[in-house]
């Protein structure tokens, strides 16, 4: 086993577990920011548990995170992108959908990733070049013509509110070619879903890398395609995806075309 995802395995699972033993408390006992309900202590404190586990086995690592500053351990090309929750509203109002996220990036090449839901014990992983697993079972896509007989998955994130108009003008196109279309609240199960087929394309807005890292990598290994909205690989820097196999891609874009704004372009 790749001696980084041994890590990320076991940082993902500390911080899983801890996260799981907190679902499970009575109702109420989640205690968010009043004035921000994404701020709350269990999400701050599992990556406090990842970046320690990190720590201990690469202590020049460079981390991001959602909750933490940028944390440079003097290892400026490889980088750590965690998040212990993602989009943590699921979790906030007791939905069992939410997952940690580890990402390991080595000169700009995800190299490692694991996204893992303790709540259901599901472990997806993959390292690059050699497949994508979930509970030690290889992973890989479905083939689809078009959209006829797909789910897709949606999600804009909050700084990205201002695109809004965009993002239902888009929900409402594609839903015309496909089965469904949800928004599932978590990111990183979604990539980790479409690798395991059971999601068949995603686009999403304005997200961070910490949502989507991990689950880049998987989908990549599972044979789906990423890019952003005009085919191209900004998606790092705009938050802009696509994800699909290459013809669910190649459709959704053909769609999305007619409704894409200058801004989205980029």
């Amino acid at each position: 086993m790749h001696p980084m995802l041994t890590i990320a395995i076991r940082a993902a699972r500390k911080a899983g577990d801890f996260i799981a033993k907190y679902y499970a408390e009575p109702q109420g006992s989640i205690k968010t920011n009043k004035k921000n309900s994404n701020d709350f202590a269990v999400d701050k404190s599992a990556e406090r548990l990842i970046i320690d586990v990190i720590r201990r086995s690469y202590p020049s690592a460079s981390i991001i995170s959602q909750k933490c500053p940028a944390l440079n351990g003097g290892d400026n090309e490889t980088q750590w992108i965690i998040s212990s929750l993602g989009e943590n509203s699921n979790f906030t109002k007791r939905l069992p959908h939410c997952a940690v996220s580890i990402a390991v990036r080595i000169k700009e090449h995800t190299e490692v990733a694991v996204i893992y839901d303790a709540i259901r014990n599901e472990l997806f992983t993959a390292v690059r070049g050699q497949g994508a697993q979930l509970n030690s079972y290889r992973l890989r896509i479905p083939e689809y013509k078009n959209l006829a007989g797909t789910t897709l998955a949606a999600g804009i994130s909050i700084k990205a509110k201002s695109h809004s108009h965009v993002y239902y003008n888009l929900l409402s196109q594609l839903s015309f070619q496909c089965d469904n279309i949800h928004s599932s609240g978590s990111s990183a199960l979604d990539l980790a879903y479409i690798a395991a087929g059971r999601v068949d394309g995603f686009f999403s807005i304005g997200l961070s890398p910490c949502s989507f890292a991990g689950g880049e990598l998987l989908v990549r290994e599972a044979g789906a395609r990423v890019t952003d909205f005009v085919g191209g690989d900004n998606y790092y820097y705009s938050g802009n995806l696509v994800v699909g196999s290459p013809r669910v891609v190649e459709t959704m874009q053909q769609i999305m075309d007619k409704e894409l704004t200058a801004a989205l372009r980029c």
